[in-house]
């Protein structure tokens, strides 16, 4: 059943401090995300739209739940062990993108558990969803921690081998209105990213950021080095994924830092899975906004935690396997701590 057929509940979830996530069962999508500040006025801090109803018509996977496969799979094909499979292709491409064309962004989720600081949420995808094998069983949590950090956890079991990798497509504008995201600040701990040809499909090495565009381990404004690369450019801009250092392992240290463009708010990702995408939001324009208008062209940026783009087809790659097995259960999380400061 997709977006438009149903109708939407809407979860709310407020940390005693003022942190609050709003989200809905379609998608199992992040609605709003207000972050209270040193002035006693909550900033909203997520790219949305108006209502509920209106995330059917847009394409950006504004706050949803991306599954079963997070990202590119190239020319739609897996293969394993001496076995491959056909994926359905998302539309206009021969390529395949977040899950199929109706990935767990487009399906209603169960809602499991629900306080009012945390709410879990859990799909069924049947052997053959999509194209992927084996039946899959995945429940997402998604709850505030103190006053200032949103956490999500995933588990899911399969019935036969099938690469799974569970994220949240939310878009973060920390300015607190959708200005121009290439003046925040932003820092990846990675040494190493995936080139990709001009549709977007890892060529199938790692790249070294030093002296490129790509380079974040110091924190630099996200527009400072925009379109110096070949590789933004063949992009329009950046929409790449980048190999977190061993540090960031297990969440032993932060993977990314994004802070406002005044410095008044800074956001921290950790994660225990391998790999974070950069998508600065190049081709938002057009996408409903909260306001019933829609929005500019890098009004937000994506920084979404996953396996490197393409793995089923990269067994080599310096990463734990995508392929999760019978008996095994996928665990990973997320999570998105929110720091504030006066300013002047």
């Amino acid at each position: 059943m997709s977006l438009s057929d149903v109708t939407a509940r809407v979860i709310r979830l407020r940390s005693a401090g003022g942190l609050a996530l709003t989200l809905m069962d379609q998608g199992a999508t992040w609605l709003s995300c207000r972050v209270p500040m040193p002035d006693g006025i909550a900033r909203e801090v997520l790219l949305g739209c108006a209502r509920p109803q209106d995330y059917h018509r847009q394409t950006a996977y504004l706050g949803a739940t991306i599954g079963r496969y997070a990202n590119r799979i190239g020319h739609s094909r897996i293969a394993h062990e001496g076995r491959s499979w056909e994926l359905l292709s998302n539309p206009g491409s021969r390529h395949h993108l977040h899950g199929g064309p109706l990935g767990f962004d487009r399906r209603a989720w169960a809602i499991d558990q629900y306080n009012g600081t945390a709410v879990r949420f859990s799909i069924v995808s049947p052997d053959g969803d999509q194209g992927y094998p084996g039946h899959l069983q995945a429940a997402v949590t998604y709850r505030l921690l103190g006053d200032d950090t949103i956490e999500m956890d995933t588990v899911a079991r399969v019935s036969a081998p099938s690469p799974v990798c569970i994220t949240n497509h939310a878009y973060f504008n920390l300015d607190g209105s959708p200005t121009d995201v290439r003046d925040h600040w932003l820092r990846i701990a990675a040494d190493r990213m995936v080139p990709v040809d001009a549709e977007l499909i890892p060529l199938g090495s790692l790249a070294p950021v030093d002296g490129t565009g790509f380079d974040f381990r110091p924190s630099k404004r996200l527009g400072q080095d925009w379109m110096r690369d070949a590789q933004q450019r063949a992009g329009g801009g950046y929409d790449h994924a980048f190999l977190l250092d061993e540090a960031c392992a297990g969440m032993r240290s932060t993977a990314a830092e994004l802070g406002s463009a005044d410095r008044s708010l800074t956001m921290r990702v950790a994660t225990t899975l391998p790999a974070l995408q950069l998508y600065a939001g190049q081709y938002l324009a057009g996408t409903p906004d909260r306001d019933g208008g829609t929005y500019a062209k890098c009004s937000g940026v994506a920084l979404e935690a996953q396996f490197l783009p393409d793995s089923p087809n990269h067994p080599g790659w310096p990463q734990p396997s995508c392929w999760l097995m019978p008996g095994d259960t996928y665990a990973h999380r997320i999570r998105y701590q929110f720091v504030s400061s006066a300013v002047g």
